[in-house]
């Protein structure tokens, strides 16, 4: 066990040292480049699952892609760390774009569906149990544990669509006529694909009217 441990380890040096050769052969100047700064065109909020890394699955390069996972790709307005990278994005780097993209089998939210103690996590997962509580009456009507879970997985992404742009960061920021667009996603680990379940919001429009802070709040 010792041995398969110390050569994953150093799998991970080796394939730094391999991704730093080819980078340089097809570019000498990329690194150069890269440290001058970083100008995103998305910042996404996903899961934290390995299964689903941001840049490769959506063909972007070092520096294109603005990123922020957890379990279940949540956003939870207690959570500091998420609002200070959500504040950085839209207000330092002027990111375009917000995607909050789940994905299906995702662990966090089967578990949310159980009701096992599981420690700490438990904090953590009521925020995807209140989904379930919220949408009830259509999960109900689901005949298999499979659809129930994959349907709670696009729900879970729709509520946290709504809870990002429920910030004063996102608001402030229409506000004031700099964007950004929120959308949410769902990726496939099965085949690859991201789907769009149509959830594009540019403006406080969007939202219950309890949500929307008064435009007279935000001025000094």
């Amino acid at each position: 066990m010792g041995t398969d441990l110390t050569k994953s380890y150093a799998d991970l040096l080796e394939g730094n040292a391999r991704f730093v050769e080819e980078t340089l052969a097809r570019d000498p100047s990329f690194f150069e480049d890269l440290a001058e700064g970083q100008h995103p065109h998305a910042f996404w909020i996903g899961c934290a699952d390995s299964r689903v890394p941001a840049n490769q699955i959506t063909g972007t390069k070092p520096g294109e892609m603005f990123v922020h996972r957890n379990i279940a790709n949540l956003v939870v307005h207690t959570d500091i760390n998420m609002l200070s990278v959500l504040q950085y994005a839209v207000e330092v780097l002027k990111v375009p774009h917000v995607i909050v993209c789940g994905h299906y089998g995702c662990g966090g939210v089967a578990a949310a569906l159980t009701k096992k103690h599981l420690g700490i996590i438990n904090k953590w997962l009521r925020n995807i149990k209140d989904v379930y509580r919220l949408h009830e009456g259509e999960l109900k009507l689901l005949e298999t544990k499979e659809d129930i879970q994959r349907r709670m997985v696009e729900l879970n992404v729709v509520e946290q669509v709504n809870n990002i742009c429920e910030t004063s960061i996102i608001q402030r920021s229409w506000q004031e006529g700099s964007g950004p667009q929120v959308h949410g996603w769902v990726y496939d680990i099965a085949d690859g694909r991201i789907k769009d379940l149509g959830v594009n919001y540019q403006s406080p429009e969007a939202l219950h009217h309890l949500y929307r802070f008064d435009a007279d709040s935000f001025r000094p």
